[in-house]
């Protein structure tokens, strides 16, 4: 019989619908029903794509006995941390308090139902001992022992946590404290300090990509350039981790884009789990890397990524999915890895001398006895070894990958995750919106309005968003994150095709932001809203994790639409969020890279550019102001019949059938310039 998931709509929920557990979700139901029995509440927290989960499901979850002591111990909950990141976000950060250990998932955890607080918890718990881990039927035993013979030790422990938890929170820099640039010098230098300099990325294994990290170093090279010593090394660091990736089996060299990180230190076998969440903010870091070097390699990284997010996980509605599972089959990396036989059955000799050298299949296998594809040979040795030219060798492994990709579809293909999250579609429209630009791909910027579009259209209701889209319905109050993350691309967007009726949109998510969000007092944002579910804690967290800090996105995207309207408001609020979370930057500093990001931009005011006149102009010089990587630069053509602009844009008047653009560094703003000749000079010191 279904249990209580057996009519959610979340896919990893319905996955274990069938589960012998008595799972709920999470609800006031179950805590009162704990309650009402005098039972602790086991929370599981997990997502569709985690193989643990799947192992943790398959061992415990699925097997009747493990089950019984379940049912019989405990109210049990299940809850899908993509659907509710606001409960994972308390769990987590109770989990390390707890165990002074990282968390991850699964997470599990368990509550007192008087008050949700846990007083227990751990990840994955294997069902027999080992991994110097007990069983987990011993140790359910003896949690429900201890919880019902130390509720006086429960209590106080919970109250202890409680406390900590209230302060965790920055003291606020006071009106006095100078912002300076300090933290962008010393998240430099501690980035230097972790960085392999044989393989790229951060420390040794496990590996994830870190795009925000990646894009500070762009960013402090950038603002470098104009020096006596351009900082080289911030350029090398970015580059040498981008192309040690984009070779690696991090990524998907047949269907394109990224798995979630590498369990080695070289980059080379992923878990295999594709995430939106980390292709939308890498494609766009490979278009800016593009435009930043002129090197093509990075541009086919991008556009192989774009086009696994356009075939692969974008609905019907416009709108793009969760997530590629890490297994198929009950295997992990089923679906992607090969044998030379195989290959070499589907491909002619020429053909798979190439792929065989260029993709390792001539070396030993590198995954359980078979071959996951990465980049063990350049080019210019196949070509010298196979007596063909890089071009004719370029041109054999392109034959190569697609004859390879149509075999590999054919195979039974991981689970896609089809909820749709708008926090984790606006870091994809965000990336297409730089990428449109960048890779002059009209596809993408239309692909990057239509999405915005889907989220106005399913998940906007009365003047509020919703988190999750599935199966026509609409669900969860929205995060600091979905407001934050769209605000953001929005932003982007405008700049790839003007839309008043976007910009709108992005002036109602930001009025959002200061209404429900701020903290008034202490400044920055919390993470739900004033009239959301009250739950044992209401964080406001600053750092990044695996998607960047909505704190640090809400001040940069906020400063940025308050110069564009001339909007104090706005700006007004993003210094208070610097402030808020100054000795969090200041003390660690590469830990709050977004909010470093938005501190570089109040401390050196972006660039933005207006220009209007007749479409077909206005779009040629907004292509040709793109063609520099300058990030703190902000373009939008607007078009001369487009009238009624709000704020300071309504003084950025149209001559009729003269385009001339506008040119603001920060608050302060020059005279217009009718020809795109004067624009560039003005534009060659930004």
């Amino acid at each position: 019989m279904p249990n209580h998931l057996a009519n959610e709509t979340s896919p990893y929920l319905q996955q274990h619908a069938d589960n012998p557990v008595d799972w709920y979700p999470w609800s006031n139901d179950a805590f009162a029903l704990a309650r009402e029995q005098n039972k602790p509440v086991l929370l599981s927290i997990g997502y569709s794509a985690c193989h643990w989960c799947h192992v943790m499901a398959h061992e415990s979850f699925e097997d009747d006995e493990t089950a019984k002591q379940m049912n019989q111990l405990f109210v049990n909950i299940k809850v899908d941390r993509e659907e509710r990141p606001d409960v994972d976000k308390i769990y987590q950060t109770a989990h390390q308090l707890l165990t002074q250990r990282g968390g991850g998932w699964p997470l599990t955890m368990f509550l007192n139902p008087a008050n949700q607080r846990p007083f227990f918890g751990g990840t994955y718990f294997p069902k027999e001992p080992r991994y110097g881990m007990p069983a987990f039927g011993d140790l359910l035993r003896s949690v429900a022992a201890y919880f019902s013979e130390h509720a006086d030790d429960i209590e106080q422990q919970g109250d202890r946590l409680i406390d900590v938890l209230s302060r965790l929170s920055p003291q606020p820099a006071d009106d006095e404290q100078t912002l300076d640039g300090e933290p962008l010098i010393a998240a430099r230098q501690r980035i230097a300090e972790n960085f392999d300099r044989d393989y790229g990325g951060l420390d040794s294994a496990p590996k994830f990509p870190h795009p925000t990290t990646i894009d500070r170093l762009l960013r402090h090279w950038r603002i470098s350039a104009n020096d006596a010593e351009p900082d080289l090394d911030a350029l090398y660091m970015a580059t040498l981790t981008l192309t040690r990736m984009a070779d690696g089996g991090i990524f998907d060299h047949l269907g394109g884009g990224f798995c979630r990180y590498s369990v080695d230190r070289y980059w080379q076998i992923p878990h295999f789990e594709k995430m939106l969440y980390d292709n939308g903010p890498l494609l766009a870091l490979y278009s800016d890397t593009h435009l930043a070097t002129g090197e093509q390699h990075f541009a086919d990284v991008a556009n192989q990524t774009a086009d696994w997010m356009l075939n692969d996980m974008r609905a019907d509605n416009g709108g793009f999915y969760s997530t590629r599972d890490a297994d198929s089959e009950g295997e992990e990396g089923k679906y992607y890895v090969w044998t030379p036989t195989e290959v070499e059955a589907l491909l002619d000799d020429n053909a798979y001398a190439a792929v065989s050298r260029r993709y390792g299949l001539d070396q030993e296998a590198n995954f359980e006895a078979k071959w996951h594809l990465t980049v063990r040979q350049p080019l210019a040795d196949i070509a010298k070894e196979i007596q063909h030219s890089i071009g004719a060798v370029e041109a054999l492994l392109r034959q190569g990958r697609k004859t390879m990709l149509i075999e590999r579809e054919t195979r039974v293909a991981p689970e896609r995750d089809e909820k749709q999250l708008t926090a984790w579609n606006a870091l994809a429209i965000r990336g297409l919106a730089i990428a449109g630009r960048e890779l002059e791909r009209k596809d993408l910027i239309d692909a990057a309005a239509d999405a915005i579009n889907f989220v106005h259209q399913y998940l906007y209701v009365d003047g509020r968003l919703l988190a999750v889209y599935k199966d026509g319905q609409a669900r969860f109050p929205a995060y600091l994150d979905d407001y934050a993350f769209l605000l953001d691309a929005t932003i982007e967007v405008l700049q790839a095709r003007w839309s008043t009726t976007h910009l709108q949109f992005a002036i109602e998510l930001a009025d959002t932001l200061l209404e429900r969000f701020e903290d008034r007092d202490g400044g920055g944002f919390w993470f739900t809203a004033d009239d959301h579910e009250q739950l044992m804690h209401r964080p406001k967290p600053f750092a990044d994790e695996a998607v960047p800090s909505g704190n640090g996105i809400a001040a940069f995207a906020l400063q940025r639409l308050g110069y564009v309207l001339g909007e104090s408001r706005y700006l007004e609020a993003a210094e208070k969020t610097l402030r808020a979370g100054w000795q969090a930057i200041s003390e660690y500093p590469h830990g709050n890279v977004s909010l470093l990001t938005a501190l570089e931009e109040y401390l050196h005011e972006p660039e933005i550019i207006v220009i209007r006149g007749p479409q077909d102009d206005v779009d040629r010089w907004n292509a040709s102001a793109s063609k520099l990587y300058a990030p703190r630069r902000l373009v939008f053509a607007i078009a001369e019949d487009v009238d009624q602009l709000p704020g300071a844009l309504a003084e950025r008047k149209a001559v009729e059938n003269e385009t001339l653009a506008y040119r603001c560094l920060g608050t302060h703003c020059e005279l217009p310039v009718t020809s795109f000749e004067a624009l560039a000079t003005r534009m060659s010191g930004s």
